[in-house]
């Protein structure tokens, strides 16, 4: 809840700041359109509160958005989902044979154990080896 009200407030924030922005007469003549001294913004005074509101609105801009990366951050360390780091399920092997133990090469006996499921025209048994080693 704290987080999304802050999200609201950094969006307003970041509205007003370009709001501020906008209204600032162009000093530099940016892209050929000068601001001519009779103009709406041309007062000293107004000059003067802009520039401040503009430093002002892109302090608390940076700070805002610090704040919420931060929150995020915490935020989502709290809901990894660990499920998948490790395999739950034993590694396949042919029926009778003995199952290896997880990040254990199959034995001798197992490996025979399969190519005899395997040459004995069990319909069962996989064609292929039928013992998959999990690497870790």
């Amino acid at each position: 809840m704290f987080f999304t009200f802050l999200l609201v407030v950094h969006a307003l924030v970041a509205a007003a700041l370009v709001g501020v922005i906008l209204m600032q007469r162009s000093e530099g003549g940016g892209l050929g359109m000068g601001g001519s001294p009779a103009g709406l913004m041309s007062a000293r005074g107004a000059a003067d509160f802009l520039t401040r509101a503009t430093s002002i609105l892109a302090t608390l801009f940076v700070s805002l958005s610090i704040v919420l990366a931060f929150l995020a951050a915490s935020r989502h360390a709290q809901s990894v989902d660990t499920t998948l780091a490790r395999p739950t399920s034993a590694p396949i092997t042919a029926p009778g044979a003995p199952a290896p133990t997880l990040g254990e090469a199959p034995s001798a006996a197992a490996v025979a154990a399969a190519s005899e499921a395997a040459g004995s025209g069990n319909a069962a048994a996989p064609a292929s080896n039928s013992v998959i080693p999990l690497e870790q």
